[in-house]
């Protein structure tokens, strides 16, 4: 029976100004079959080092002599996966983290095992969080995605009721008998309704209507 061939191990770069602190990581890690191909105590360090060894993982300190952790990770992350390992757990430093490309985030007192375990995992892909930290990058990202988009069309209350009754097929006369307006009214909201949404006529806003579910 072939045996599969072994995968290489898994490229790890350790960055923190603490001398003991980063041995640490680095006894804990390449015990664990971690290659630890770099380490660096400054930001400056921890962009060249990335770029000459190409590392899989970066695992990262936020507050290091400049640049620090965020703009590193904000200038490595599109070549290596980076792992935040920090004593701050607070919201801003997470969020700020997360949003320049960090894909997991632990705090210094996660157990060995665990940074053993999240270096894994983000290695494959997988977001990882001290717990906690998850549900509040979870809300920021749902709040984000319920804020209004600032490039969408706002249209007026008024606007958006003529133009669901466009799409059921109302008329203009009709409209304005519904809505107890004239004639030349509805027609000046249909007009702006469809510059606004940059449209051409009544067969568009209506799929337009329909798409948005507002038929």
């Amino acid at each position: 029976m072939q045996q599969e061939p072994e995968q290489p191990a898994i490229r790890v770069m350790i960055v923190d100004d603490h001398p003991m602190w980063r041995d640490a990581v680095e006894r804990d890690l390449a015990g664990a079959g971690f290659d630890v191909v770099a380490v660096a105590s400054t930001g400056t360090e921890a962009i060249n080092r990335c770029r000459a060894t190409r590392p899989d993982v970066v695992v990262l300190d936020l507050q290091i002599p400049p640049p620090n952790g965020v703009e590193v990770t904000r200038s490595v992350s599109a070549d290596a996966r980076v792992l935040i390992l920090s004593a701050s757990g607070e919201q801003a430093d997470v969020l700020e983290a997360v949003k320049a490309g960090a894909t997991g985030y632990l705090v210094k007192s996660a157990s060995s095992a665990d940074l053993i375990s999240a270096v894994g995992q983000v290695a494959a892909g997988e977001a990882v969080f001290t717990p906690g930290l998850a549900g509040l990058v979870l809300g920021e990202y749902r709040r984000i995605d319920d804020a209004p988009d600032p490039n969408t069309p706002h249209l007026t209350e008024r606007e958006t009721e003529v133009l669901k009754m466009v799409a059921k097929g109302l008329t203009s006369t009709q409209i304005a008998e519904r809505l107890v307006i004239s004639h030349r009214t509805v027609q000046n909201h249909v007009q702006n309704t469809l510059r606004k949404l940059q449209l051409h006529n009544r067969v568009e806003l209506t799929r337009y209507a329909i798409e948005q579910g507002l038929d």
